[in-house]
């Protein structure tokens, strides 16, 4: 099992546009493409609070090139994320992480 940590740095004043983006657009397509969400937080303290942190569940680093590059080249998706962005773009930068359990992780 692999986990992708993503982290959205929203531009000021536009983390409310990416929770809507994610609650009304991008959740569908990610159901219809089988990417699996774990969570999803905001930053309660730290050093700033326009940020989004997401964990998605892979079986393996094939299956994520598959499902991840085919909803990111979806032409309804393209479509659907500019649509979001009519008053300007939402995010700033996205880090992305791919983790692996080590032998103690509890098994999920």
């Amino acid at each position: 099992m692999i986990h992708e940590l993503r982290v959205y740095h929203c531009l000021p004043g536009r983390l409310p546009d990416l929770h809507a983006r994610f609650e009304n657009v991008t959740l569908k397509f990610w159901a219809e493409y089988g990417i699996r969400p774990v969570g999803f937080w905001t930053t309660l303290i730290g050093p700033s609070n326009q940020t989004l942190h997401y964990l998605l569940e892979w079986d393996s680093l094939a299956e994520r090139e598959t499902r991840w590059n085919a909803f990111a080249a979806d032409p309804r998706w393209i479509a659907a994320r500019t649509e979001t962005e009519k008053n300007g773009p939402i995010v700033e930068r996205i880090e992305n992480i791919l983790l692996t359990p080590t032998p103690y992780s509890k098994p999920r």
